[in-house]
């Protein structure tokens, strides 16, 4: 693959016009055309503003032969927009002929964690779990959610200050999945 076709396929895995990817890099929409065509070439500042926005590395647009696995998009939002419940009226606006499911996160233990965790557990005191309680006072701000598109599952995680999706290389069909340092499991209802 070219570099042009590494930006183009990047883009559209994000959901990204060429209008919208030229605004979030100010630069022009010829720009973006010519990047994607091949007819020109992004400079240093741009491919690795390219590489942060797209979520692919720097290394995947420079590279020969490698592809794109999940590709994410993370960008700033403003919750006061919304109504409350605010993050599920966003994802709500976000995407509205899907089916949305709110996601029950847990964050899987590294090695080094598992062996406190059995330390405390096996210890006098028989306290167990202190690294996911740790893990969950750290992420009390993210709700997770998954999006079933007409062609594609999005996994989409809400913040105070930003709304990250990641284009899943695969249909979700279990109640239960793993992506990364994460085990999900969906509520059972979808969204209203």
């Amino acid at each position: 693959m070219t570099l042009g076709e590494k930006i183009k396929e990047a883009r559209k895995h994000c959901g990204l016009t060429q209008e919208e990817l030229a605004m979030k890099l100010m630069v022009s929409r010829q720009a973006i055309t010519k990047w994607e065509s091949d007819k020109g070439i992004p400079d240093i500042q741009n491919i690795k503003a390219l590489a942060s926005l797209l979520q692919v590395s720097v290394d995947y647009l420079l590279d020969d032969g490698e592809t794109m696995e999940c590709p994410m998009i993370r960008e700033p939002i403003h919750l006061d927009d919304y109504k409350k419940p605010q993050k599920h009226n966003l994802i709500r606006s976000r995407y509205p002929d899907s089916i949305i499911y709110n996601l029950l996160a847990t964050k899987l233990l590294t090695k080094s964690e598992k062996i406190v965790d059995n330390v405390l557990w096996l210890g006098p005191t028989g306290i167990c779990g202190i690294p996911q309680i740790i893990n969950s006072l750290k992420n009390v701000d993210q709700e997770y959610y998954l999006v079933k598109g007409e062609d594609k599952d999005y996994l989409v995680l809400i913040t105070t200050d930003y709304l990250e999706t990641r284009v899943l290389p695969q249909r979700i069909n279990e109640k239960t999945f793993e992506i990364g340092d994460f085990r999900f499991k969906l509520l059972p209802k979808p969204l209203k």
